[in-house]
């Protein structure tokens, strides 16, 4: 009966530590930060090209138009994740856009969390530097608590996704800013 009351005991410690530590974290913040030898408007267009999603997102299965008009604020997007079997999806809504400037979103996974994240593109010299920023909330004290024990692994695992686009952007062959075709007339003289 005495060792069941130390387990207890220890039990109840470990919860209020879970608890607690989810109460004093409500929220983790963090970035990361990549430099792409491409301009401005190509890493711009590499990172929102959904052909090419998959190879710099972790675990992206699918992506699927919800609602709204794609790439402007209110639009929804769906996207599906597939992490060692377990599949999980994320709401997507842009809440701010300036074009090679600028995005800032809220990403939800219904019963888990929310999180508010941006990207920022900056040029200089031909090169862009990008940043992200992201706040991650758990939905009630259970996930906070859960979120607040996953800090570094959250951390590591934007930092994989953004050196994936670095080398995506880096490699790019696809032409999204094609020259028109002119056509010249001779002026034959007579």
């Amino acid at each position: 009966m005495k060792y069941l009351k130390y387990l207890l005991g220890i039990i109840t410690v470990i919860a209020l530590l879970f608890i607690g530590k989810g109460m004093l974290t409500p929220s983790l913040s963090y970035s990361s930060e990549i430099m792409v030898n491409k301009s401005i408007n190509e890493a711009w267009a590499v990172m929102n090209d959904e052909s090419k999603i998959s190879q710099w997102l972790k675990g992206i299965k699918e992506v699927e138009h919800v609602s709204g008009e794609k790439g402007t604020v209110g639009a929804v997007t769906k996207y599906t994740f597939d992490e060692e079997g377990q599949e999980s999806t994320i709401l997507e809504t842009i809440h701010a856009i300036r074009p090679n400037e600028h995005i800032a979103m809220d990403f939800v996974m219904e019963g888990v969390m929310i999180m508010d994240y941006q990207v920022d593109f900056t040029e200089k010299d031909g090169k862009t530097h990008i940043k992200s920023s992201t706040v991650t909330k758990g939905v009630d004290i259970f996930m906070r608590s859960m979120i607040s024990f996953m800090e570094s692994s959250m951390q590591d695992q934007e930092d994989e996704n953004m050196n994936n686009l670095k080398k995506i952007i880096e490699e790019n062959t696809t032409n999204y800013f094609p020259s028109p075709v002119v056509n010249v007339v001779e002026d034959v003289q007579q």
